[in-house]
């Protein structure tokens, strides 16, 4: 595990001044373990190395923890390395001063007073030097070093005692490690790779390492497609350059997929080469190094004047390297690389406040650099995020996968018995895309759109009507124009002669109404084209059904009184009261009134309105009317049916009655095209969908209505404009007599010949009455 190193900052002006005093050149109490080296900006430490006993006079060390001098060499290292780096803090030389707390409480307040106001000289409460600007200091081991400068200044506690004070400026440069750990499951997930070897030292704390990822990497969709233990003693350094075939260690690589390696192990050489050069002659200044050196190689070096001796003197020629781990480590120890890291930490933050300008604001004073009006929170409020700079942009990045990316359009599917980073690519289903790389499971559209043929990417969808542009619209509003055009002619033909017997032959006021309900059903058909809206989705089914109702109660009434006609020619027959107009009137307007009826519950309870259908057609979404309530529709269809299957019964009934002028067969002819249309209108009508389901009740209206138009009044036009002599009483009479001579011949249908006309005429009596 990694150590307690922490980060605190102190600032120079957090202690007041009490008054102008001269500096003094002496020091009340001088401490011998110190190492300063000037710079623009100061970082202060306090480490933990000399045990001492103090009497009345400060009395020489005890003890010394050898150990724990890399922490001083860290710090160190790493200010030595950002001041050759041009590209941090290039224009400010970054400096040092060290201390020891000796692992005492007062000392600790001491050496902290050095940090703040000392470099040549001790002054407490001034700074009497300006080239000492103290940024931050980094702490000690352990909490209770930073507990004894609670009073002084901020420090770092354990939880309990975090929970009573608070310590805004106090940074924990302890590694955690779930980021280090989360750090490489970003690097990881950033790239996309997941398919990764793990190379682990083969000891306890690889075992650890492997404990937490493992898990870990599996939860975030990675896997490790190997496993490698590396003895114990080999560097990281080692391993990275067997990629490079540059190292002595051979690796085997289990599974060449695995482009991408996680190495967990010991430190590089670069540490070492430092540490290498650590010699007594060359450090002067390093005021722990004397003592560490003496107990490190348990030897000591003469004082000026005495005798040398061969057997213990210290040559400063001894090398670190023969140093056993238990006195000093010769790779970076967990603490070490915490204080490392901390100095960096200060470094990148003090360049990236540099280069905002003016928060704060820098400027040169001598050979130092100021910060001015630097608080503490500027400096160690880093977020916990993972920055990756690309550098090449040419570069091309490794894939480290089980297998290829699933592309656009294809899902991912496990494979049995394989780990879930190995699956095989599976189309998407109909009605679903994927529109990124390697997708768990593909999805459906929004409703407004569709998926593309390669089912990648969703599509907005065509709003469909059946409008006057296109041209089905155009050719059935054409048509509707035209038809509507034949029955005004037809009506001003029928208004032009309506004192011929054609016309007023079966109640020439019924003829009327049942013209203008065809003009009418013509064109309500024009209700259905164009966008729906609120009115026309209100009216235009219950107006074609109480039009085509008021035409269909027309030809009932026509057909009912012919057949009453004749009954009424009976001997004794008691018809004759109802064979009138006022009886053909009743029939039609209560026929019609009940279908009123109808439609009226209908919009009171549930109307027609606009709606869009967004699933019948894949690509469209197709604005449409919704009936409301189905059932009433069916309804009104059904009663019209049920009036045209009446009339065409009573027509059949009355088609062979000798009238002259007489409509039945013609009636019986209609009724049954009728009925015949709108039969077929309902399957096709309920398999069809958006316009051309409209486009189908459309031409169920105007064909419905044209035979209605033609079978009826195309013989009587054709008898008023090309046969005028029949259009008369005299061509009446005429064509009865024929009929009675047919009688008398026995030329007639199921007639049998040289029956008298007394017999003939009962059976086929001819019925002016119906005229007029």
């Amino acid at each position: 595990m990694l150590g307690k190193t922490l980060l605190l900052l102190l600032l120079s002006s957090i202690v007041p001044r009490v008054g102008p005093m001269k500096c003094l050149t002496g020091d009340p109490l001088p401490i011998p373990h110190e190492w300063y080296q000037p710079g623009g900006l100061l970082i202060g430490q306090i480490t933990s190395q000399f045990f001492y006993f103090f009497h009345e006079v400060f009395n020489t060390t005890d003890s010394a923890i050898t150990k724990f001098y890399q922490h001083v060499l860290a710090l160190v290292f790493a200010i030595n390395e950002i001041n050759k780096n041009p590209k941090i803090l290039p224009n400010v030389t970054l400096g040092f001063h060290i201390s020891d707390t000796y692992y005492d409480a007062r000392m600790t307040f001491r050496t902290a007073l050095d940090l703040i106001f000392k470099s040549h000289m001790f002054l407490p409460n001034y700074k009497c030097a300006t080239e000492k600007n103290l940024l931050a200091v980094i702490g000690g081991l352990s909490s209770d070093t930073s507990f004894h400068l609670m009073d002084l200044t901020y420090g770092s506690f354990t939880i309990d005692e975090t929970k009573i004070v608070e310590v805004p400026s106090v940074y924990r440069m302890v590694p955690n490690e779930n980021l280090q750990y989360m750090g490489i499951i970003w690097l990881l997930q950033h790239f996309r790779w997941t398919w990764v070897g793990l190379f682990v030292v083969d000891d306890n704390s690889g075992e650890q390492f492997l404990k937490i990822l493992e898990p870990l990497i599996f939860r975030h969709g990675i896997c490790s497609a190997f496993t490698k233990r590396i003895p114990k003693g080999n560097l990281m350094e080692d391993l990275i350059n067997q990629f490079y075939d540059s190292s002595e260690i051979h690796i085997s690589f289990p599974d060449c997929k695995a482009s991408t390696v996680i190495m967990y192990g010991e430190s590089l050489r670069i540490l070492r080469e430092f540490l290498q050069n650590i010699k007594p002659a060359r450090t002067e200044r390093d005021g722990f190094l004397q003592n560490f050196w003496e107990q490190a190689f348990d030897c000591s070096f003469p004082d000026p004047g005495m005798p040398v001796m061969d057997d213990d003197t210290c040559t400063g020629e001894e090398t670190l390297e023969t140093l056993p781990a238990g006195l000093f480590e010769m790779h970076m120890t967990g603490h070490s690389y915490s204080i490392y890291n901390a100095v960096y930490a200060l470094a990148h933050a003090l360049h990236a406040m540099v280069l905002a300008g003016s928060k704060p604001k820098s400027k040169a004073v001598g050979n130092s650099v100021k910060l001015q009006s630097l608080q503490p929170w500027q400096v160690i409020s880093s977020q916990q995020t993972l920055l990756i700079s690309m550098t090449d942009d040419y570069m091309v990045l490794p894939l480290s996968v089980c297998n290829e990316y699933c592309h656009h359009g294809h899902e991912k599917k496990r494979k049995e018995g394989e780990k879930f980073c190995c699956y095989d690519c599976a189309p998407c289903p109909d009605g679903k895309i994927s529109n990124q790389t390697d997708m768990e499971d593909c999805f459906k559209c929004p409703e407004d759109q569709y998926p593309s043929k390669n089912r990648s990417q969703c599509n907005p969808k065509i709003i469909n009507f059946l409008s006057y542009e296109e041209p089905v619209g155009k050719g059935l509003a054409s048509v509707t124009a035209s038809f509507s055009f034949i029955t005004t002619l037809v009506f001003a033909t029928f208004i032009k002669h309506k004192d011929t017997p054609t016309v007023k032959a079966n109640n020439r006021d019924l003829t009327y109404i049942l013209l203008v309900s065809l003009l009418l059903c013509f064109l309500s058909s024009l209700l259905f084209i164009g966008q729906p809206g609120k009115v026309t989705c209100l009216l235009r089914q219950p107006t074609f059904v109480i039009i085509f109702s008021v035409a269909v109660s027309c030809m009932l009434a026509k057909t009912t009184i012919v057949s009453l006609a004749f009954m009424a020619t009976k001997p004794g027959s008691r018809v004759k009261k109802w064979v009138g107009k006022k009886v053909s009137y009743s029939i039609a307007v209560f026929c019609s009134l009940v279908q009123l009826g109808f439609c009226t519950v209908w919009l009171s309870t549930f109307p027609p309105f606009p709606d869009l259908d967004m699933h019948s057609v894949n690509e469209e979404i197709i604005v449409q009317c919704n009936e409301g309530s189905v059932t009433m529709f069916y309804c009104v269809l059904g009663y019209m049916g049920l009036l045209a299957i009446s009339s065409f019964i009573v027509a059949f009934l009355a088609r062979k009655l000798p009238d002259s002028f007489n409509e039945a067969k013609f009636i019986t002819f209609s009724m049954l095209a009728f009925c015949s249309v709108w039969l077929s209108f309902l399957p096709t009508y309920l398999s069809t969908k958006g316009k051309g389901m409209v486009a189908v009740e459309i031409f169920s209206i105007l064909t419905s209505s044209a035979v209605l138009l033609g079978c009826i009044f195309f013989p009587k036009c054709y008898i008023i404009l090309l046969r005028p002599e029949l259009n008369s009483r005299e061509g009446g009479k005429l064509f009865k007599m024929q009929n009675i001579g047919n009688c008398l011949g026995g030329t007639e249908t199921n007639q049998t010949p040289h029956q008298t006309p007394a017999t003939c005429l009962m059976k086929r009596p001819v019925v002016f009455q119906t005229w007029y």
